[in-house]
């Protein structure tokens, strides 16, 4: 009889241990879903900050190439409609593009691979946009529907000269 009860461990001890050891797993069960949680949470943040990075990235490409638009159609007109060279184009510009500079731009005007500005002032912000649309996986609206070579597949507009 004294060895039963001198063991130190009766049933109450044995039942203490189980609850410490459930307890333990509970919280560590615990701590692994609340870093579940947290890493799920930052990387929907990461994902959002990524979208925004894409869609403003792709809203300073529009912007660019809105510009080049306008000032291929400006040098077009300075060298087409008022006789310059394209050096003097150029001159008149106060040098501020190279001859090479103008040239492209006038091609860009040139071979209508660009949409005259004045005609459709939302273009540029249509085609922000619809990249913001595309970053954020929504499908673009039926008249942005980019071609494979990523210009807008609405037909340029003809540059009119009044």
């Amino acid at each position: 009889m004294s060895g039963v009860l001198g063991s130190g461990r009766g049933k109450g001890d044995v039942m203490g241990q189980q609850s410490i050891r459930q307890d333990a797993r509970r919280a560590a069960l615990d701590a692994q879903s609340k870093r579940r949680r947290e890493r799920a949470e930052r990387e929907k943040r990461l994902e959002d900050l990524a979208v925004r990075v894409l869609v403003a990235v792709r809203e300073r490409e529009a912007a660019v190439a809105d510009t080049d638009r306008r000032a291929g159609y400006a040098l077009r007109d300075m060298t087409e409609d008022e006789g310059l060279s394209v050096r003097e184009a150029v001159e008149w510009c106060g040098n501020e593009i190279t001859t090479r500079e103008a040239t492209r731009l006038r091609r860009l005007a040139e071979h209508g691979e660009v949409r005259e500005p004045t005609e459709d002032k939302n273009w540029a912000a249509g085609t922000a946009e619809g990249l913001a649309r595309e970053a954020a996986g929504a499908p673009p609206c039926p008249d942005q529907v980019a071609g494979a070579d990523g210009s807008s597949t609405r037909s340029p507009a003809t540059h009119s000269r009044s």
